[in-house]
């Protein structure tokens, strides 16, 4: 960043930002959600996992507890036996368990639409608030994750590593009707191609604008293989899907995945 201004740094973000959009016009949050309370619950269970394998424990979980209410008067025992494979299933009942007493007692059993009410949730911070804000209500927010808040650093739009400095440095950059997908489009990005050990520098859309260009593979067929997803070599037929059908993008990801296992 050293030596950029603030306006020259502002249009290079914004320009990342509209070639991110035109690589990945399906993205989308990769939590499946039917409700504002699915969605939260969600958040809460893929903290050290996977999106996929939280979307594939929720349609039980779900279905014994379709509320808040529901989940409030589970059985400890029964919500770990469901939750478990995500991981630290015995902090995450209890946050779950905690966080449904209080939306009931305090909240009727409705999940809030207000981020300093969000916040007062157990198990719900910043990210969590603003994934649910963003994709449940529409309010925009951006959602620093660990791959939102690495490629932020790595396009020079901070350098901090704490989550609540980069989603304020990040919004002075961007207009707030653009936060809530800025976050996806970051997100899918760093999934499938600037990954955390080894970016596929040579196959990105936004070489041109990233100052940390050349941290990985710079030569395009070898950076190629790196890219994940529908993205990978072997998908294009899930790719093409995906680019001829934006409005189905969640529907398809969830069938690709389903044929997976």
């Amino acid at each position: 960043m050293s030596g950029e201004s603030v306006l020259a740094l502002k249009r290079r973000a914004r320009r990342i930002n509209r070639a991110l959009a035109e690589q990945y016009p399906y993205a989308h949050a990769e939590l499946d959600f039917r409700s504002p309370f699915e969605l939260v619950v969600a958040t809460v269970l893929s903290a050290q996992t996977t999106d996929v394998l939280v979307n594939q424990i929720t349609p039980l979980l779900f279905s014994r507890y379709p509320d808040a209410r529901s989940m409030a008067e589970a059985e400890a025992a029964e919500l770990e036996a469901i939750i478990k494979p995500t991981g630290f299933f015995r902090a995450k009942t209890r946050n779950l368990l905690a966080l449904c007493n209080r939306l009931v007692d305090e909240f009727d059993g409705v999940v809030p639409g207000r981020l300093e009410d969000l916040v007062t949730l157990p198990g719900v911070g910043r990210k969590t608030a603003n994934v649910v804000l963003g994709n449940a209500f529409g309010i925009p927010g951006i959602t620093v994750d660990t791959h939102f808040g690495r490629l932020a650093r790595r396009f020079g739009w901070t350098v901090s590593e704490d989550p609540v400095r980069i989603e304020s440095e990040v919004a002075e950059l961007f207009e707030p009707k653009d936060w809530t997908m800025l976050s996806h489009r970051v997100v899918f990005h760093g999934r499938r191609v600037c990954h955390a050990r080894k970016p596929a520098c040579g196959a990105c859309p936004v070489a041109n604008w990233c100052p940390s260009y050349g941290a990985g593979e710079t030569d395009p067929a070898r950076a190629a293989k790196l890219l994940k997803y529908e993205l990978a070599p072997g998908q294009e037929a899930l790719l093409a899907r995906l680019l001829a059908e934006t409005h189905r993008a969640a529907e398809i990801r969830m069938e690709s995945q389903r044929k997976q296992e």
